[in-house]
């Protein structure tokens, strides 16, 4: 691997090989090794890579013209890509503003809230419920309602602290997650908060449809979902859904919340809704709440970038792919079949405790034992170790810790909506191969625990 002196850092010290090029699923480095896209970068890369339709619409669109700022133009790129984000999202959530990341989708959507929040004179109202654990994003205020230690610990004294609720982890819990009285007991949590916090205090509830990296890849719990809704709207808080990770056809629906018919007041959005091609996201917001903001004098935010013509160009084009390949169908279809392929997986290796997800978001926790559901020791760091193994092995998957971060190892598996099932046997095979290859390396230490 090359190892030439670099100028850039990241998050650590870690080299990697220097990226050729990449098309479909697959990836070279500069030596010719490929690797396939198990995890789509960082769930990114809906479509997959080098796709040649959304190439040509950036060609396209580079000729015209690359940039142009909001203020001083609209573009018919950002109008077309409004439009089309508008009649992708449920009822009355036709205001869309364009950002380039989650992060700054999720700080859009808390700045909105609060701002419609003065504009109808409920002043007292700024809190933000969300879970724990939890990830929105890396800036401040998304911190802020993250709950993820190792990111958010460091960061304490710069935050102003936003009160958490439980995630819904029914299978730590010992609880059947089919069962509607434990999507309840969840959501009911979230009425408790509401009112210990006092309901006049109470702006926001912000939540994964479907967690992501906190929790691995976390389904709810049946009624959960329908649940929460129903309290917001009880106690006048708006329900802010992230679908960063979830978007753009992830689970086998375009946006997560249609799989219960949600009507929430703002999505975010980012990641899969360019698919890798540029930074690009978006948030949908009700037309009466930004058109309160508006009247009120201005929604007093906003980013250089937000909107560019050749973001957005891309974007249409990204969309137009998952319609045109019928890709969320797809998502869905191979995600029911690579759930039965980890659940193989999961019965020939014990140290799987749990193997969970929605669409092409899926995931599988290492557990010392599964009746106990005791984590891996926090000191192998086996969410780690195992993604560099199956690196080694040419895949690529990506790994988070489920108990706030600290311990409870899971890996995401989730590749682009492009997949086929020959590349599913595939990405079977390399998880089986790096399966037995973790479990010999740690085999000294379980024995120890049993």
């Amino acid at each position: 691997m090359n190892q030439r002196p670099s100028h850039l850092f990241y998050q650590g010290r870690q080299r990697r090989p220097v990226l050729d090029q990449a098309r479909g699923v697959y990836m070279w480095d500069v030596d010719g090794k490929r690797y396939l896209d198990g995890s789509s970068g960082a769930m990114v890369c809906n479509i997959g890579h080098s796709n040649e339709n959304v190439l040509e619409a950036m060609r396209r669109q580079m000729e015209k013209s690359t940039f142009g700022y909001r203020l001083h133009f609209e573009t018919e790129a950002s109008e077309k890509l409004a439009a089309k984000t508008a009649a992708l999202c449920p009822k009355g959530l036709n205001r869309v503003f364009f950002v380039s990341g989650g992060s700054e989708a999720v700080e859009s959507a808390m700045k909105l809230a609060r701002q419609y929040a003065i504009a109808v004179g409920q002043d007292s109202r700024w809190k933000i419920i969300s879970r724990a654990p939890s990830y929105h994003g890396c800036t401040l205020g998304a911190l802020a309602i993250t709950s993820y230690d190792p990111l958010t610990k460091p960061f304490d004294p710069m935050m102003q602290a936003m009160p958490k609720i439980p995630a819904p982890r029914a299978y730590l819990d010992g609880l059947d997650p089919e069962d509607e009285a434990t999507g309840h007991h969840y959501a009911d949590m979230l009425e408790a908060q509401i009112l210990a916090e006092g309901p006049d205090t109470v702006l926001a509830f912000m939540v994964e449809p479907v967690g992501g990296a906190s929790t691995g890849a976390l389904p709810p719990p049946k009624g959960y979902m329908e649940r929460v809704q129903e309290i917001c709207r009880k106690y006048g808080v708006l329900l802010i859904l992230d679908e960063v990770m979830t978007g753009a056809g992830r689970t086998g629906k375009f946006l997560a919340c249609e799989h219960w018919d949600l009507q929430p007041d703002i999505i975010v959005m980012s990641k899969g809704f360019a698919a890798g091609y540029v930074p690009l996201g978006a948030m949908a917001a009700h037309e009466r709440l930004v058109e309160a903001v508006l009247d009120w004098g201005g929604f007093l935010h906003g980013y250089t970038y937000a909107g560019n013509p050749l973001a957005c160009a891309a974007g249409v084009a990204v969309i137009d792919e998952i319609e045109r390949q019928g890709l969320v169908q797809n998502a869905a279809t191979m995600g029911a079949k690579l759930m039965q392929r980890l659940e193989g997986l999961m019965q020939r290796y014990p140290i799987i405790g749990d193997v969970r997800g929605m669409g092409l978001l899926t995931a599988f926790e290492f557990m010392a034992d599964r009746g106990s559901k005791a984590p891996l020791p926090a000191h192998l760091k086996a969410f780690d170790r195992f993604v560099n193994i199956a690196y080694d092995n040419g895949l690529i998957v990506y790994s988070r810790r489920t108990r706030n971060g600290v311990e409870g190892d899971h890996i995401i598996v989730a590749p682009p909506m492009i997949v086929t099932e020959a590349h599913l046997d595939e990405i079977t095979q390399m998880l089986d191969a790096s399966l037995a290859q973790f479990t010999d390396e740690i085999r000294p230490e379980l024995d120890k625990i049993a």
